[in-house]
């Protein structure tokens, strides 16, 4: 009922990552469409970034600098366009629950762990087949539900019809979006969070003063024992689910598509995965991992190589570097009106690949566990209480379909993706679609 399609088989190298490299670079192209394949998963990374920092306080220069940095890692250790995306669910219970930047670090660091154990003893697989899509479908509706509103209540807290951050001025920013959502050549996401810099700097001209280039590096961040405590029911507990699926799962599935003869291997990308944030999370980084709809959205803006990946990255730590702490203080004076259709739609991303459940019985689990989860507001309680139904149904106790109706989902072992060949999660879960081969 919940089973996935098995992931092709790759013959994982023993060789050290230094052995790989040379090899891995041979297949790195920097030409234009490489160039433009970087910029296809802008649109989830920009606007969580921007809201985690002018909302819960991140560092935007030390979460912008690993983001770089782990760009270039993936870029020399995939010879493909492997995405690096921030771990949605995370950042959307970070968004709407204001938890503090120690508990966001916390909880990214918890999660990789995790997914470290599982992916160095073969776990990955087990949790996925254990845990029903339904209930991380549910996962995934309620956290892209909370994200819109959080986005919908920005807007609104302007309290102004006219003017530069308005009501208007959101309007104009949601239009935009929809202008540009099958634009392969404009990412909606970058071109609103230049609107937004220019807004910040016509409301507060000086703030050009602020703007200087020097020499910005990651400091150490020290964590409590007490919000790991706290970060794990609220929002680590919610992303594991989802960092298995999209992040390892559908990511190699993805890759087994797009690129046959160089698919990712599961335990490769489940240690990268969790490297990532045990290393990043003293120094700031905020929560990062791979993901199928990063990988789907490189590729349809062009990305064919680990080129895009290298080049984004050393984009990213050369910002972060010159000028960290300046672009710091222009993100806490971000326009609400533009943030807030930035998380709006990311939201609504995320909640729109919860659209394959399409049997009565998985839809209702689904539903049953996003009502829990915003109804108590407790993602954990949601998670539990959803999981159970999920196997009352599955053992028969409990009856919703008519008897001449199929009681299996009628699901696709894997989610398609959306008409911009991406989805975020990333939360984060957007996949392609086998029978088409490539996104659309």
């Amino acid at each position: 009922m919940w089973t996935m399609e098995p992931l092709a088989k790759t013959t994982p190298s023993r060789r050290t990552l230094w052995q790989l490299v040379p090899q891995t670079l041979r297949y790195a192209r920097f030409n234009r469409h490489e160039i433009a394949g970087s910029l296809g998963d802008l649109g989830t990374f920009l606007p969580l970034l921007v809201g985690m920092s002018a909302q819960n306080g991140l560092n935007f220069a030390s979460a912008l600098f690993f983001a770089g940095l782990f760009n270039i890692v993936t870029g020399l250790t995939f010879s493909i366009p492997m995405a690096v995306q921030p771990m949605k669910a995370i950042a959307a219970v970070a968004l709407t629950e204001g938890l503090t930047t120690p508990q966001i670090l916390a909880a990214g660091a918890t999660v990789s762990l995790i997914i470290l154990i599982l992916g160095l003893s073969g776990g990955i697989n087990w949790l996925n087949r254990i845990v029903p899509r339904s209930v991380v479908r549910g996962l995934q509706l309620a956290l892209g539900l909370t994200l819109l509103m959080k986005g919908m209540q920005m807007v609104s807290a302007t309290r102004q019809w006219w003017g530069l951050d308005s009501y208007l001025m959101g309007l104009v920013c949601a239009v935009i979006v929809l202008l540009l959502f099958f634009s392969r050549r404009i990412p909606a996401a970058l071109l609103l969070f230049g609107i937004g810099m220019l807004i910040t700097v016509i409301h507060q001209p000086t703030i050009w003063q602020s703007l200087g280039w020097g020499l910005t590096f990651p400091a150490w961040s020290p964590i409590a024992f007490n919000d790991f405590v706290t970060a794990f029911p609220k929002a680590a507990l919610p992303q594991i689910p989802l960092t298995t699926l999209n992040s390892v799962i559908a990511v190699c599935a993805l890759s087994v598509d797009l690129f046959p003869s160089r698919a990712a291997d599961p335990r490769k990308v489940s240690i990268s995965v969790g490297m990532m944030n045990l290393v990043a999370c003293w120094f700031g980084g905020m929560p990062m991992c791979h993901g199928a709809g990063g990988l789907a959205g490189q590729y349809r803006f062009g990305a064919r190589t680990n080129g895009s990946i290298l080049f984004l990255g050393a984009v990213k730590m050369v910002l972060a570097i010159t000028l960290g702490a300046s672009l710091m203080a222009i993100c806490q004076s971000f326009p609400q009106s533009v943030l807030g259709v930035m998380l709006a739609f990311s939201g609504m991303e995320l909640a729109l690949v919860c659209r394959d459940q399409t049997s009565r019985s998985d839809a209702f689990t689904m539903l049953l566990t996003t009502g829990v989860c915003l109804g108590l507001n407790n993602i954990a309680i949601g998670f539990v209480l959803g999981l159970a139904m999920a196997y009352c149904l599955k053992l028969g106790w409990f009856r919703l379909e008519d008897r001449g109706e199929d009681v299996h989902s009628t699901a696709t072992p894997l989610p398609t993706t959306d008409a911009s060949g991406s989805t975020p999660d990333s939360s984060d879960s957007a996949t392609v679609n086998h029978s088409a081969g490539i996104p659309r």
